[in-house]
């Protein structure tokens, strides 16, 4: 795509494969028009359908600027069935598609996989669980990448497949909960050609044991990386020590079990043990182990270390976004599809709201600065990448 092609410009381009779910003589409104008017109103604070209809009937000479709109603004029930009966999983893979074509994933970048429930969609009338989503999230892009849910009769396990299919991950280092610390999942990483680097717990048995024995007998040999932080910050100082063991290294294979050569390009074993000082004089200890494919010939405990917590991004820079700017959890759009719907529609927004550089406040002021100023909106629309 040219260097020229505006933000808006590409989203036009990748959402106009999806599938219009209305019968064809209903059509009164575009679905482009639907979809482009509710992004937009989504950036502007609207955050259900009587919102979105109300904002395109104040701003539609604005929204001509570069919506037809030939029928004028749909009533919010019209936006409401549209988005009861549209393809989730269609929605998804041109939102997928759209952000990687404006988002440059540099060798190295962390894509974190976490899941968020979204609390608000749950129907007690007709016996609706509230949704469950899994997110990616490109911490040094600063953009959610992609999504899947999680079925209702199922977790976690079945989604992040789903969702790694979606995605374009060459060259990245993919990390996930103990949750997803599966064999496939971790083929499948490799298989995209990104390294992996999977939280491991004691639920996982005899395999926890043998990493955290590995490492009571390893550490601080040859085998064994170091790397010492130190932070300070929200009423505590935190030591974090990251020793990281290279599976590769020569002579090492006498210790590895047959469960740990069944992980495919398993590479190296991390250890993290953080110390807190609390305000309050408590002081907190954990450990926590890690299986990765990523090598220790290429990068060091540092990186890992690194990698390790960029992974929280997800949590504070997107769920937290997500229910404190966009008010995510408290949002009753629940009938049919509309809930996926809107999630996706919720992460195009703050994509393109993310993108904009050079405001410095938050989200949630760039949303209303948005709404009060047009040339800022504009900016927001049709800056170019």
């Amino acid at each position: 795509m040219s260097s020229k092609t505006t933000r808006w410009e590409a989203l036009t381009t990748h959402f106009s494969s999806l599938e219009d779910p209305r019968i064809e003589r209903r059509r009164e409104h575009d679905l482009l028009d639907i979809i482009g008017l509710t992004i937009v109103a989504v950036i502007c604070g609207a955050d259900d359908w009587v919102g979105i209809e109300t904002f395109g009937k104040a701003r539609i000479d604005f929204l001509r600027q570069f919506l037809n709109l030939a029928n004028g603004i749909p009533s919010h029930d019209t936006l409401g069935r549209l988005y009861k009966a549209l393809c989730p999983k269609s929605l998804e893979k041109c939102f997928s598609s759209w952000i990687q074509a404006i988002c440059d994933l540099a060798d190295g970048e962390v894509v974190a996989i976490d899941g968020k429930c979204l609390r608000g969609s749950h129907d007690r009338q007709d016996g609706k669980a509230a949704i469950y989503m899994v997110n990616a999230w490109a911490s040094q892009n600063g953009l959610c990448l992609g999504q899947a849910k999680v079925n209702e009769k199922s977790n976690e396990i079945t989604a992040i497949p789903e969702l790694l299919d979606l995605l374009d991950l060459s060259g990245c280092i993919v990390t996930i909960d103990a949750m997803g610390t599966q064999k496939h999942i971790a083929q499948k990483i490799v298989d995209k050609k990104a390294d992996y680097l999977l939280s491991l717990k004691q639920n996982h048995g005899e395999l926890y044991d043998e990493v955290q024995a590995t490492f009571k007998h390893l550490l601080d040999t040859r085998f064994t990386q170091r790397d010492d932080t130190w932070d300070k910050g929200h009423g505590r100082i935190e030591s974090r020590v990251c020793y990281a063991v290279d599976l590769l290294a020569d002579d090492f294979d006498w210790i590895l079990s047959e469960d740990l050569n069944q992980w495919p390009e398993l590479s190296s074993i991390t250890l993290v043990q953080s110390v807190r000082y609390l305000r309050d004089g408590r002081i907190e200890k954990q450990e926590r182990y890690f299986l990765s494919s990523l090598k220790l010939s290429e990068c060091s405990a540092a990186d890992i270390n690194q990698a390790i917590r960029a992974h929280w991004a997800v949590e504070n820079q997107l769920h937290w976004t997500l229910d404190v700017a966009f008010r995510e959890d408290h949002s009753r759009v629940r009938k049919g599809n509309a809930d996926q719907n809107f999630a996706i529609i919720r992460r195009i927004a703050l994509g393109l709201i993310k993108k904009d550089s050079k405001s410095k406040v938050g989200v949630q002021n760039r949303r209303m600065k948005a709404a009060w100023d047009q040339k800022y909106l504009m900016r927001v629309l049709q800056s170019k990448f």
